[in-house]
């Protein structure tokens, strides 16, 4: 069994990870550190977490764990997995890894020299429904492949929250625009060259709460739209010659509805509903986290595939300061 250590008690691993790290059927949960030790022993005390640490590093150096789920602040996960890997920690760590993708060198060369794994943790690309749209639009159930759309929003005006706090890596970009780069890269495994952005900030948090991208992928354009302070909408779209793919909570899921992927044809006409019930997406990301971590298994989502997608969220900020397109470098 993999025995996972939790640096933090933040709220998505408590509410969502934590819980399926326990589910899972390879591994389990030894310990988990806060610099709060009442919190520290809360989250342990729900959890029935053996061992609680007062300080990241004591739990780092543990011999009764195995690897670490990262979900500080954004602004804090290159150092964290840095130290995890050279504590000799296989490392997971929330999205995104990084606020730009020349940080994300640091961590390969520490993955490098310590034989660890690390990735990034996009559960998205363990979700069988979006292993379905790859499938369908690579073996061409839509024809040639002409148009990607996205969308995910959320309302957060709370000045506490880290999403809103710019020292922390807040912002919809980082956050969530993540999100329909991701899994239009895993869709199609091609790379935009370039892209076009609108780039709103708040005035008072200074985090930018809106974006609207355009992103050129040659052979088909990827456009879409993220916020922080708009009505909750999560949508994509492939959108093809001869059909489309809708797909429904495309990123949290359950949350936004039922878990479906639906195949339309060219006039609209006919439908084929997949559907993919009580799927757990943490869950799977975890088991398959713990077996690669043991040699096992198809692998995970890598550090190198980290560097693209940052890439590109690095030219949509850029791209934001003119018009015109932007190269992603």
């Amino acid at each position: 069994m993999f025995r996972w250590g939790i640096l933090s008690t933040a709220k998505i691993g408590r509410n969502f990870v934590i819980p399926e790290l326990l589910e899972s059927e390879n591994g389990v949960v030894t310990a988990i550190a806060s610099r709060e030790e009442a919190r520290g022993k809360a989250v342990a005390g729900r959890f029935d977490i053996p061992e609680v640490f007062s300080s990241y590093e004591a739990l780092l150096a543990s011999p009764e764990v195995d690897g670490v789920y990262i979900p500080l602040p954004t602004s804090q996960h290159v150092e964290w997995a840095v130290k995890a890997a050279d504590a000799g920690k296989h490392v997971l760590v929330e999205k995104p890894l990084a606020l730009d993708a020349g940080d994300i060198a640091r961590v390969i060369e520490a993955r490098d020299r310590n034989g660890v794994l690390v990735s990034e943790a996009f559960m998205v690309t363990y979700h069988p429904q979006w292993l379905k749209v790859r499938e369908l639009v690579r073996e061409g159930a839509i024809g040639r492949l002409r148009h990607v759309q996205g969308a995910f929003s959320y309302y957060n005006r709370d000045p506490d929250n880290m999403r809103n706090r710019p020292e922390l890596g807040g912002g919809a970009l980082p956050d969530i625009g993540v999100y329909p780069t991701v899994t239009a890269r895993f869709v199609t495994g091609e790379e935009p060259a370039r892209v076009q952005a609108q780039v709103e900030r708040d005035q008072d948090f200074g985090t930018d709460i809106h974006a609207s991208v355009r992103a050129d992928f040659g052979s088909f354009e990827l456009s879409f739209y993220v916020a922080t302070q708009m009505a909750a909408r999560q949508a994509m779209v492939f959108h093809g010659d001869r059909g489309f793919i809708e797909v429904e909570a495309p990123f949290n899921s359950r949350v936004y509805g039922d878990d479906r992927v639906i195949l339309h044809n060219a006039n609209h006409s006919e439908a084929t509903v997949y559907r993919f019930g009580n799927t757990r997406q943490y869950r799977l990301q975890a088991e398959a986290f713990a077996r690669a971590a043991a040699g096992e298994g198809d692998g995970v989502f890598s550090l190198e595939e980290s560097v693209k997608n940052q890439k590109v969220i690095d030219a949509v900020y850029r791209a934001a300061g003119h018009d015109g397109w932007e190269p992603v470098q």
